[in-house]
């Protein structure tokens, strides 16, 4: 009797838990969508609820390439990608859209899903951008001099798609030194231009945090930086041997201020400023954070999935889901009479379960998801037919009812376990050598018949040993 009760007890643990753990997913989504937005825009999206993938909320989906060409020549491919993947979750997160699908696709490929985010240009801005910082001398020599002169006088470009100087400036170039160009706003009337040593003794490699700050006169924003220990010593004594000159802060090529060093800079710290609106500052600060990219990526697919085709998708979902649960639940129960009924509880249980264990890790429900999650729903009822069928046939050998019941569960679990067992070994291969909406799958499929195997044996098991308490006559099934 103490182990029935461990058991009763147990499944209503987990009941408990299951509906704590539900309560931030349902609290969310029945709010308005304005509402959300609005708390999204502050960075209140709560923590611990069943996010909602790309096909069923809307947003951006982005095919990436990485430059192989431009990688060091020490650094592998494969590497180089899985690094640029761990950095574009990073920026990611930091930005506050949790949990997103970010997956290799082939040798040098990603793929990246934004749910929620409509506004591609926000989403390039925030992936694409190799935020390579570096900090370098400015040459104001007599020739450098002439070449900016030349460069700003020009009605074209004298910077190459690459951002190599054209022919015409190359030949004009100190030796040692690279053409760069200044962020639009910092000259109202024409665009500025700076000749700059060609050696990066500091580089954001070095950075240990960066956050945005406004100035407390004009209010504008600019980004505070922190180096490493190793960082700010390096920064110092770059300084302090050229006190006088001037230190561009050059990003991705850019040059966002050069202001003159008037001392040795100690403490591992600075300030880039620039003409930057705080949306920018901040999106700066978090890439920053985040370390720069191996090599520069390329968007080669964009596409937009409105949230209206996410909602026609759910519904859809929902209802066809609906319509196969009721029907399955009323087949059991009319079949198998009590026995279904028995089932129809433990397959309510592994669907609440089911959602719950999502929701606790943060996983990201799609429609290959909802696929994964009908299956292993499907998996648990199939287990409860074995098990209501192996106690028919030791019913029609006139067996008693407290028999009947372990002898059933004993019979059919062999065939309970190998069904699942070979489901699972299909499950891992689909993880292991699948992407994206595969591996959601996978997963949804792998945890879901974990917990079918718990509701169809364990639960509905202590629920008739539970009513065999009262020393039943017959067994309706």
């Amino acid at each position: 009797m103490n182990k029935l009760h461990w058991k009763i007890g147990s499944i209503l643990g987990l009941l408990i838990l299951s509906v704590w753990l539900l309560y931030p997913t349902v609290d969310w989504y029945t709010k308005t969508p304005d509402e959300r937005a609005k708390l999204e825009a502050v960075r209140l999206r709560p923590k611990g609820i069943l996010n909602l993938g790309l096909d069923l909320r809307g947003g951006t989906h982005l095919l990436l390439e990485l430059d192989v060409a431009k990688l060091e020549k020490k650094e592998k491919v494969y590497d180089a990608v899985t690094r640029a993947i761990e950095i574009i979750r990073n920026r990611i997160d930091q930005y506050g859209v949790g949990e997103t699908p970010i997956s290799r696709q082939g040798e040098r490929w990603i793929a990246v899903d934004l749910p929620g985010i409509s506004n591609t240009e926000e989403a390039e801005n925030l992936i694409g951008k190799t935020a390579l910082l570096e900090f370098r001398l400015v040459n104001n020599s007599t020739e450098a001099q002439a070449v900016v002169s030349k460069a700003e006088s020009m009605d074209a470009s004298p910077l190459n798609k690459d951002g190599t100087p054209i022919p015409e400036i190359a030949k004009l170039l100190p030796k040692g030194t690279v053409l760069a160009k200044a962020t639009a706003g910092q000259d109202n009337d024409r665009t500025r231009y700076y000749v700059l040593d060609d050696t990066v003794p500091v580089t954001g490699a070095y950075l240990e945090n960066a956050r945005v700050e406004t100035d407390r006169q004009f209010g504008t924003p600019s980004i505070g930086f922190t180096f490493n220990k190793e960082g700010g010593r390096r920064f110092e004594e770059f300084t302090g041997a050229n006190v006088g000159k001037y230190l561009a802060i050059v990003l991705d090529g850019v040059v966002h201020s050069a202001p003159v060093i008037k001392s040795r800079i100690g403490g591992g710290s600075g300030v880039i400023e620039g003409s930057f609106s705080m949306e920018e500052a901040r999106d700066l600060a978090i890439i920053l954070r985040a370390g720069s990219l191996p090599a520069p990526v390329n968007i080669i697919e964009k596409r937009v999935v409105g949230p209206g085709l996410g909602e026609d998708s759910i519904k859809k979902g929902l209802m066809a889901s609906l319509a196969g649960f009721l029907l399955v639940v009323l087949f059991m129960a009319v079949y198998y009479k009590g026995g279904g009924l028995i089932a129809d509880v433990a397959l309510f249980l592994n669907f609440v379960f089911l959602i719950a264990a999502m929701g606790y890790f943060n996983a990201t429900l799609t429609l290959p998801g909802i696929a994964g999650m009908i299956l292993s729903l499907a998996m648990a009822i199939d287990a409860n037919v074995l098990i209501l069928e192996r106690m028919r046939e030791e019913m029609a050998l006139s067996k008693p009812v407290a028999m009947i019941i372990p002898t059933g569960y004993d019979k059919a679990w062999s065939a309970i376990l190998d069904s699942n067992v070979t489901t699972w070994i299909a499950a891992i291969f689909l993880f292991q050598f699948g992407s994206g909406p595969v591996k959601g799958f996978a997963v949804t499929l792998t945890i879901g018949l974990l917990i079918g195997m718990f509701t169809s044996v364990f639960v509905t098991r202590a629920i008739y040993e539970f009513w065999l308490t009262s020393n039943p006559k017959e067994l309706s099934i």
